[in-house]
């Protein structure tokens, strides 16, 4: 009901109305537009930050399409999802098949399949056009932590296992190639650039270097005083960053004739709780960032450079497992034990 002749309050009312001049109308206005100035945009996102949700389980693992038009993500409740990246990120695909948890999936080079390790000890090769597995790879007798890809060459793929070994397979073939025995659970496998060498990481605080034609140990690169939970190769492949339990992030020059103390920087800010969950590591395509997931529920993104956090971004309700940049655009994903991925821009 709206009245017409509705009266004014004086100013001895128990509310005084003081009336604004036009000036001050016109700076709260002014100030106004100020707040809110969008700060510029930097990708081709549909929105600064996008929430990607489905997943009904933990999320340990996610990565990027070689091209970056989509993503792929999966974990505790065995469903490979395929994402687009841009426009609402709808949700293309979904790939099951494994009979226990996935523990890390990447695409190939070429960007055509997704292969996969999982708790029910095998490994897996999704073809991503037409949403299938063509191949499960058999060998290892219990579960499989953690799988890389060749950079080039033959695909080759490198898992590590609780078996305590380290299994090269060519995705060409059913058995695999060669076993490398780790003495210890390993729990983060990596080729070299040239995939003429093996990382492997493992409860043993030790990352191993192994020679792949000769299956032997070269050396190891010793600093971690806890678990190894990831490794990852720089772009250009001089350098490993390793993520661990104790709570550290280290880089190691990997290469030939580097000298004997191979650790170059360490850095610290992240979290490992009592969950140990294998939070996974990653560069930025030009390796002046890196990120690491952390159970604090925060995505951690430092500079190489200086080793400085330049980034803790909130927004998970759970352990962030993996992170990783977006091969062309200033982009990261996460993937959360909250079952929910956040795609966001950075500067």
């Amino acid at each position: 009901m709206v009245i017409e002749g509705k009266r004014k309050a004086e100013e001895s009312s128990l509310v005084p109305v003081t009336k604004k001049s036009k000036n001050e109308v016109a700076t709260k206005n002014k100030n106004s537009s100020v707040l809110q100035a969008a700060p510029a945009r930097t990708s081709n996102l549909f929105a600064p930050i996008m929430l990607l949700e489905g997943h009904e389980g933990e999320i340990f693992t996610v990565d990027f399409h070689p091209e970056g038009q989509y993503l792929a993500s999966s974990g505790f409740d065995r469903k490979i999802f395929l994402w687009s990246v841009y426009g609402e990120c709808e949700n293309i695909s979904v790939m099951t098949g494994h009979m226990g948890a996935v523990t890390e999936l990447h695409f190939t080079t070429d960007g055509s399949h997704v292969f996969t390790s999982s708790t029910d000890n095998t490994l897996g090769l999704w073809d991503v056009v037409t949403a299938q597995r063509i191949k499960k790879y058999k060998g290892h007798t219990t579960f499989v932590n953690c799988v890389q890809g060749a950079r080039r060459g033959p695909q080759l793929l490198c898992s590590g296992s609780d078996d305590s070994t380290v299994k090269i397979w060519d995705t060409r073939k059913k058995q695999c190639v060669s076993t490398i025995n780790t003495v210890y659970q390993t729990t983060a496998v990596a080729f070299s650039d040239t995939a003429e060498q093996v990382f492997s990481g493992g409860i043993d605080n030790d990352i191993k270097v192994w020679d792949v034609r000769e299956n032997e140990l070269l050396y190891s690169l010793r600093g971690h005083t806890d678990t190894i939970t990831s490794l990852s190769l720089s772009s250009d492949g001089s350098y490993l960053l390793s993520n661990s339990m104790d709570n550290t992030l280290r880089i190691w020059d990997i290469r030939p004739y580097a000298p004997i103390e191979r650790c170059v920087k360490i850095f610290t800010g992240h979290q490992h709780n009592f969950e140990k969950n294998l939070l996974r590591c990653s560069w930025s395509p030009d390796g002046t960032k890196i990120t690491a997931g952390s159970a604090d529920r925060f995505v951690y993104i430092w500079d190489t450079t200086s080793r400085r956090i330049i980034y803790k971004l909130p927004g998970h309700n759970g352990s962030v497992n993996d992170v990783k940049f977006h091969p062309n655009e200033p982009i990261v994903v996460s993937g959360s034990s909250d079952k929910q991925i956040y795609l966001g821009e950075i500067d």
